[in-house]
């Protein structure tokens, strides 16, 4: 682990300002289930490590004009539980699906949602890219945990928030203050990821003294039925292969509005406009939700090792969609 400078600031505008300095080179830890094990393998060397895990501003959940604001800090446990959530089933399915006690109390959202890829080439200093010698190691290597869609350009990691596709489904935004402590931004959570196409570029819009504050949450109408389904490989520590996210308008059994976004199979969060499309006007049933994830992976493009993905993302689809309407066997 490279030495670094230690601070831990009481306001959010103490903490922009102390990630503003030295050009950038700083990072943040809030529960530090990511960050910590990144320093030790100095895959990240930031000159300054900002600690946030004592401004207050930064946590719980509160209801604010037009619905929710859930403080960055928010712990896993704390999602599961917290009663203002509880119309937000969606968020629920995802902490739940965190097998791993240690992540679940230490975790936050804001982490989830700023969480870098879990590549494996990325993991072992090969970069954000994945190159060595300017060739494409997932292109090249071993693909099986890589991305199915958006994987046109050089990076072909998955976007590794759990949350991010639950959350983009419910029409939610970050709260992102910075550079400067009068800078605030609200913004959809879709725009935040980006794609980077050379290895100096981030996996979001955040720039250096910029962070993210608080989630908020659109007010939950009475005909709002949303779910996330994950498929995980192991019961344990373990990140999914594929996730759905959906939220659906109902009248009576007839779907209205969608949105259905998928989770680690491209290098962001995946909004499948055909999957909604095959929604709308219909009631979600069997051959409706298979239909719908069928549209949401037909425009995939495996590599050479991930093409199984393709089913599974499809799965993780349809079993959302019942799960949201209560059609999914065994799983509330």
């Amino acid at each position: 682990m490279s030495s670094f400078e230690f601070a831990s600031p009481r306001t959010e505008a103490e903490a922009v300002e102390l990630l503003a300095a030295h050009d950038g080179q700083t990072a943040v830890l809030a529960g530090g289930t990511d960050l910590i094990s990144l320093l030790k393998a100095d895959i990240v060397t930031p000159q300054r490590v900002v600690d946030i895990t004592n401004i207050s501003s930064m946590k719980g959940v509160t209801s604010v004009t037009g619905g929710l604001l859930v403080g960055a800090l928010t712990t896993l446990d704390e999602i599961l539980v917290h009663p203002l959530l509880a119309g937000h089933p969606s968020l629920a399915h995802v902490a739940d699906g965190v097998h791993a006690i240690q992540i679940q109390s230490a975790g936050t959202l804001g982490g989830d949602l700023c969480h870098l890829p879990n590549c494996w080439y990325f993991r072992n200093g090969y970069g954000l890219l994945g190159t060595l010698n300017g060739e494409s190691l997932p292109a090249e290597g071993r693909s099986d945990f890589h991305a199915i869609l958006g994987n046109q350009g050089p990076a072909k990691f998955v976007s590794a928030s759990r949350f991010a596709p639950a959350l983009i489904a419910l029409g939610a935004k970050v709260r992102i203050v910075g550079p400067t402590p009068d800078q605030v931004t609200l913004l959809p959570i879709e725009y935040f990821y980006v794609t980077p196409k050379s290895s100096d570029q981030r996996v979001t819009v955040l720039t250096p003294g910029q962070l993210v504050t608080h989630v908020w949450l659109p007010e939950v109408s009475s005909t709002l039925a949303s779910a996330t389904y994950e498929v995980l490989q192991m019961e344990g520590l373990d990140y999914p292969l594929a996730s759905a996210g959906v939220a659906l308008e109902m009248n009576g059994r007839m779907v209205t509005e969608a949105r259905v976004v998928l989770g680690h199979v491209a290098p962001t969060p995946w909004v499948s406009h055909d999957a909604a499309e095959v929604l709308k006007g219909r009631s979600i049933d069997e051959a409706t939700a298979q239909a719908a994830g069928d549209a949401a992976v037909a425009r995939a493009t495996p590599l050479a090792h991930n093409e199984y993905k393709v089913q599974i993302a499809r799965t993780a689809v349809k079993r959302a969609l019942l799960r949201a309407v209560g059609q999914l066997e065994g799983v509330s």
